[in-house]
């Protein structure tokens, strides 16, 4: 589970960092673009938030799974001996 929110994390970052680079660019070079620079630094910042929101989730549900499997574990261990 953990898995599929950092590949949403990185997916993210990665269109963020895009974002980032094109909001960089002169307007000479954005003249057919109908957004502004300002615009799509706001968008990457959203962006980057989000991802490190996922990222954020992916690490603690990272950690309840282990933290569950070590309890299982410690359960079996007890019924054993």
């Amino acid at each position: 589970m953990s898995r599929n929110f950092y590949i949403l994390a990185g997916t993210l970052l990665s269109f963020a960092l895009t974002l980032a680079v094109l909001s960089l660019a002169p307007s000479s070079l954005q003249s057919r673009l109908p957004v502004s620079g300002s615009l799509g630094r706001t968008g990457a910042l959203l962006l980057l938030l989000a991802s490190l929101g996922a990222a954020l989730i992916g690490v603690l549900s990272h950690l309840f799974e282990q933290v569950e499997r070590r309890s299982e574990e410690e359960r079996r261990r007890k019924r054993r001996g």
